[in-house]
């Protein structure tokens, strides 16, 4: 048992969150830094939000010096300029501990910005340079779109985002030294491995050691975009990876009134048989900074307290996207600033005027799933399968928690259960007591 599959996660993008610029270069592009503003600073007045909610550790991230977006980096010793200095992230996470909340931080090692300062010294020195082999297929035989005098390996194609040679022991190092550092400035007790699919192992096992080293009940966790990336969990890799198969089949099964689908994917998750990932615990969402808004992906509105329903009560840790519990719209666009609307600043008077019904829901949710050991370890067993209702068991021990959902227009009794729900209601029920 560990403190990460107990807690519900909170995650913030915060240069959206907080309402950063977008570019932390001046007008004319020489990658001057701006002066730093404190922003991050506004997140401390979210805490007892944060606290009401029934949250118990706070993903924030990306928040190390970059040109845009956050995850090119060009320092990762120094916090963000459009958040603030290392003392202001001191004060905040010192508060979030002092509320019993852990911090998990954005952890971006597959590539660096194109400022990052090794790179910059490849840019100006060439094969001289002795950071020559930081970066993965540098070629001098030609010069790169943007102006540089040399080609490497990209990720997604996008030349502003130089791919680490993680397989030069340097690099590690390097990486391994700027971790230490945040947990010796800021205390953080994990980190979420942006693009974990394309880490070489090696390298989280050396993350790994590193981090459990310093502190045992580390955690650590990768994004990967599918879900055959069973291999990626264990003792010496990582603690958990994202949930997509789930991600999707969760808004898919409302919106196509088809529970077969989400009730499928869980059980091939977690069959005590043969599940692929029995016995681990991943990392559960319904919208993050990628991905549309939930309350703009589903296609009835009424859906959304299930569906908060099932993200807490399902197999797995759940997470909260800012915003999100109060009903927050945003959807997906196009090029440069295709995930702008999905990272909208958000305020406290913003959140006073957002959905309390749903807001109210997930805290009864959370606030019971830290009671019940059936929701954090137990097993799961579909009961009821149907096209708009479904109705689950959790078991650990002497506990039995019932879930049940129904997305009709007309209310629903299960059969020999005597659980009967109105029209796109759910309901929790342990060891007999109606809880929701």
């Amino acid at each position: 048992m560990a403190w990460f599959n107990e807690v519900t996660f909170y995650h913030i993008y915060p240069l959206g969150a907080f309402d950063a610029p977008k570019h932390n270069t001046d007008a004319d592009g020489n990658g001057q830094a701006q002066a730093a503003k404190s922003r991050i600073l506004q997140l401390a007045d979210w805490i007892p939000h944060l606290k009401e909610l029934g949250i118990g550790a706070l993903y924030i991230g990306p928040v190390f010096e970059s040109v845009s977006h956050g995850y090119d980096t060009t320092d990762y010793f120094t916090p963000d300029k459009r958040l603030g200095t290392k003392e202001d992230f001191r004060q905040v996470f010192s508060a979030l501990h002092e509320a019993g909340i852990k911090i998990v931080l954005d952890g971006v090692f597959n590539h660096t910005g194109r400022l990052f300062a090794p790179y910059r010294d490849v840019v100006e020195k060439k094969d001289s340079s002795p950071y020559r082999w930081w970066f993965s297929n540098l070629n001098f035989g030609w010069g790169n779109p943007l102006g540089d005098p040399c080609t490497y390996d990209t990720w997604g194609g996008d030349w502003n985002l130089v791919k680490l040679n993680l397989s030069n022991p340097d690099v590690r190092n390097y990486l391994l030294s700027a971790v230490g550092s945040w947990i010796d400035d800021y205390d953080i007790d994990g980190l979420r491995l942006d693009t974990a699919d394309v880490l070489h192992p090696d390298f989280i096992r050396d993350l790994n050691r590193y981090t459990k080293s310093r502190k045992s009940d580390f955690w650590l966790m990768g994004e990967f975009m599918n879900c055959a990336n069973c291999q990626m969990m264990g003792p010496d890799l990582l603690d958990s990876i994202t949930n997509y198969e789930c991600w999707k089949g969760m808004y898919s099964s409302v919106n196509s009134k088809n529970y077969f689908e989400i009730s499928y994917g869980i059980n091939r998750q977690t069959n005590p048989q043969w599940g692929m990932y029995k016995d681990k615990y991943l990392y559960n969402f319904l919208d993050n900074h990628d991905q549309p808004r939930i309350a703009s992906q589903v296609s009835d509105k009424r859906t959304l307290k299930n569906l908060y329903t099932m993200l807490i009560t399902m197999p797995g840790i759940p997470s909260v996207y800012y915003g999100s519990e109060w009903g927050m719209e945003g959807r997906k666009g196009h090029g440069t600033e295709a995930d702008y609307d999905l990272r909208r600043p958000m305020t406290l008077k913003d959140m006073a005027a957002g959905d309390q019904e749903l807001m109210k829901h997930i805290s009864l949710l959370t606030a019971f799933r830290k009671t019940s050991k059936a929701l954090q370890y137990g097993s799961y067993t579909n009961i009821v399968e149907r096209n708009e209702q479904l109705l689950y068991e959790r078991r650990f021990e002497d506990e039995t928690v019932l879930v049940g959902f129904n997305i009709a227009e007309h209310e629903y009794t299960f059969e020999g259960r005597d659980i009967t729900l109105p029209p796109f209601e759910s309901c929790v029920i342990r060891n007999g007591d109606r809880i929701i």
